[in-house]
């Protein structure tokens, strides 16, 4: 796993401006450790802060060896296929890597442990999606905890679901708020250092994992749960363990602003986000069993449209949905925390 003196070069060829750019995009704007450089034929040299929007200045190479030149001791896979997979293309890079003394983060689903068992003295993997030992069936018992528990859910993949919460995280801890992130997928764990591999998880003890996590952090005031996958997905079985197993005070709904569609699956039409919003606290409820989570905002992603267009939807939808409509990473989490009154 990364330490503190590690310095990391991104390994990003061909998908810089991607949707599967995820995993380096977020390392990229979040990670505390040193990112010595992105690796991409295609775009070596060029701004990074213009291709990706992200105010950190890193080179853009286009080789592991000048990644090696400067500094980097760390190849982390910044790219997320279809299916999570390794394709086979990669593979000649990564015996590369190695075999210049590299280390490697991995969290797509193919294991690199066992491609590679003999490594150099320092040398290692970090695979980062593997189910932890001791996971069991959830019991329901984070519902007698006395902090506030926020879980992000989405009404589609990639809709920033981790981003806000990050956000809200870093923004908490700023006012001094005794506040935990729990990660649940590969880019928040490679940020955080620690979290739940939701997806590779056996559902049955899925919900269990992540009411361990929650209970593990018992004696932060605010406990922000990053979400995954969203109710209307046909392909998302992520949302009953997480509701299940963080039994969530609160929610925040995100969304990106304009979308009416999902991404992936056209036919599936995005609810009216007051409706969706209270669908996912029905389903957390279930006719009164549990505690009913409260909706304390919705967390809007209008990194594609310009300012002003930015503010008008944003006060638009607010008087659309009667909550606090925000997007936490172009102006800040303030909405969220507030109305969590923390």
């Amino acid at each position: 796993m990364l330490q503190s003196g590690d310095r990391i070069a991104i390994y990003m060829e061909g998908a810089l401006a991607s949707r599967g750019s995820k995993m380096g995009i977020g390392t990229l704007r979040y990670s505390p450790h040193v990112i010595a450089c992105l690796i991409d034929s295609e775009n070596a040299g060029q701004d990074v802060v213009a291709l990706t929007g992200v105010d950190r200045s890193v080179p853009i190479v286009a080789s592991l060896n000048e990644a090696k030149e400067l500094g980097a001791n760390v190849l982390l896979l910044g790219i997320a296929p279809p299916g999570g997979l390794i394709p086979v293309e990669w593979y000649a890079t990564l015996d590369e890597a190695v075999g210049m003394g590299l280390s490697i983060v991995n969290g797509l689903h193919d294991l690199l442990s066992t491609r590679y068992p003999n490594l150099a003295d320092g040398q290692w993997i970090w695979d980062i999606r593997q189910e932890p030992d001791g996971v069991g069936v959830g019991t329901g018992e984070a519902r007698n905890l006395k902090n506030k528990r926020v879980l992000f859910v989405g009404t589609d993949m990639s809709v920033g679901k981790m981003t806000a919460g990050l956000e809200l995280h870093k923004l908490a801890r700023s006012r001094g708020i005794n506040a935990e992130f729990i990660a649940t997928g590969q880019v928040g764990i490679t940020i955080m250092g620690r979290g739940v591999p939701l997806d590779c998880i056996r559902v049955d003890f899925a919900a269990g994992a992540m009411e361990r996590a929650v209970l593990d952090a018992s004696t932060s005031e605010l406990v922000i749960i990053e979400g995954q996958g969203s109710l209307v997905h046909p392909g998302s079985s992520s949302t009953l363990p997480l509701l299940r197993g963080a039994q969530p005070t609160h929610l925040v709904l995100c969304h990106r602003a304009g979308m009416t569609e999902l991404i992936d699956q056209p036919w599936v039409k995005i609810p009216p986000l007051k409706d969706l919003a209270q669908q996912y606290e029905d389903l957390a409820e279930v006719c009164g069993v549990f505690r009913r989570p409260v909706t304390a905002a919705i967390c809007l992603n209008t990194s594609h449209l310009p300012e002003k267009d930015a503010e008008r939807v944003l006060r638009e939808t607010e008087r659309e949905v009667g909550m606090p409509v925000c997007d936490a990473v172009r102006f800040g989490a303030e909405r969220i925390l507030d109305a969590l009154n923390c």
